[in-house]
Order: structure tokens, then sequence, then C-alpha cells
């Protein structure tokens, strides 16, 4: 298993490069992140991934450890193979994907080119409990970008929403729209959360 590549790029298109390492070529097909990087210097060290099938044998490549890790995380779902999984990582930044898979976002997920609303949904359920909190965004900057600030209030709100069955998406836009009309305990924050939903 070639876990590992550091060289020169010799040729760089659509995605591939053509690494050489000690004068032998890989070719690798690269995340966005990873691609940009490497041709950026024209030489370098990205993480990969050998993938072997009846056709061959594939290379794909990954900017740091975090990244190869969700990219087997997303392969690990039926329909989801490693050209869709690259294509995932491509379109957007590792820690928004984690924030979106966290907070069972398929409507953002769904707008991945060619990853459909059934394939979103399975990516999500199959994958939200296994994305640490390493994965999700930890800056604050971050934070506000992907979603409003959450005090520990709602938070725990938000948790005992999900616990009674509904997805964190939902109990989030509940918490918050039963902040805004006044509510200021867990217990009145929930009750007019589950008026909203219902």
């Amino acid at each position: 298993m070639i876990g590992y590549l550091k060289g020169k790029v010799l040729y760089a298109n659509n995605g591939t490069v053509l690494l050489d390492c000690n004068g032998i070529g890989y070719e690798v097909t690269c995340s966005s992140q990873a691609f940009c990087q490497i041709t950026a210097s024209g030489e370098g060290a990205i993480y990969t991934y050998m993938n072997v099938t009846e056709n061959g044998v594939s290379l794909y490549g990954f900017e740091s450890l975090e990244e190869k890790s969700m990219f087997l995380k997303l392969i690990t779902v039926s329909g989801v193979g490693p050209k869709m999984g690259i294509g995932v990582l491509s379109s957007m930044p590792l820690k928004e994907l984690a924030y979106i898979i966290a907070s069972q976002d398929v409507k953002s997920l769904s707008k991945v080119k060619g990853l459909g609303k059934k394939t979103a949904e399975r990516i999500i359920l199959e994958l939200r409990e296994n994305i640490s909190t390493l994965d999700l965004p930890t800056d604050k900057k971050e934070q506000k970008a992907l979603a409003q600030t959450i005090t520990p209030i709602e938070n725990d709100a938000i948790i005992a929403l999900m616990s009674l069955g509904f997805n964190r998406a939902t109990s989030e836009v509940a918490v918050k729209t039963a902040v805004s009309n006044g509510a200021d305990t867990i217990e009145s924050i929930i009750t007019i959360a589950l008026q909203v939903i219902k």
C-alpha cells in the first residue's frame, strides 16, 4: 500500500498530477486542496490512498491525514466510490464538510456536483456519528461562517430535541426561533421549539 509520496510535479492537469519520486512517476488524482498545494510549488508531499480493482490500480492524493481520513469514511458509504469521494472533498473545506454531515444538512451536501439527494442522505445517515469533535471547526471565525453562535443553554435544548428523534438541523432552527421569541430558560425553549417543529 502506497500511503505517502514526495517528489517533483512533472505534469498537472484537471486534478491529476504526475509526481516524480526518485525516478519513478506516480499518477495521482488529487483533492482540490492537495492539487493546489503541490502544483503551486511544483514539488512537495501528499498522503495517498491506493485503490485496487479488477480494472487496475489508482492513486488518490490528499493534503493532510485528516483529509485522507474523511475520504476513507466517505468511501465506506454504499454508492460512494473513490472518484465521488474526491469530488465531495474538493467541493468545500474539510471542516465545512464535517459540519454539514454532523448537522445533517442534506440540502448543502446535495449541492455537490454529481451527488444526488439520496446519496447525500445516506452519507449523513452513515457518517454523522463518526464525525469527531476534532473534525469540526474550532476557530470562532470558522464557526460563525458555518452557523449562528449557539449558547450553552441553546445547545442543551438542541440535544434534548435530538434525543426525542429530531435531527440537529431541525432542532437548531426550532431552538433559535424559540429564543428569538423570548424564551430564555431551557424549559421554555424546548416547549416553544416543539410547537415550532409541529
